[in-house]
């Protein structure tokens, strides 16, 4: 399984201080079938701690999940900040999760930052 982060979920992350570790550790989760919805269209929705706090009080991450092979971490908003997507925004996201979804092994690394997990590799 590859990790990857787009370009502003990077910069949102290391701002966040979210590390690599984290996220990896949250695609783990989902291949253990523990996220928070499908979204339809190869999205799902996970919950993602705060640095030095619990889910509960932290965001909601949207990725781009293809079981055992991609996960793309897309988009983030706080509980606080809002419900969900609106209609527009899931059309638009999914829109963006069948490109993402569409990309060779070559092209994912030149278009997005992959997640790199000292701990324990992601790709098992």
């Amino acid at each position: 399984m590859r990790v990857f982060k787009t370009k502003w979920f990077g910069r949102f992350a290391r701002k966040e201080r979210l590390s690599d570790q984290k996220l990896a550790e949250a695609v783990r989760e989902v291949e253990a079938g523990l996220h928070d919805g499908a979204l339809g269209g190869g999205l799902i929705k996970k919950r993602v701690a705060r640095a030095g706090e619990g889910k509960r009080g932290g965001y909601r991450a949207i990725l781009v999940y293809r079981k055992g092979t991609r996960a793309v971490f897309l988009y983030r908003f706080a509980k606080s900040d809002k419900a969900d997507l609106s209609p527009g925004e899931l059309q638009e996201y999914q829109k963006a999760a069948q490109a993402y979804l569409r990309l060779s092994e070559a092209d994912i690394g030149i278009t997005l930052q992959e997640v790199d997990d000292d701990d324990e590799k992601v790709s098992q």
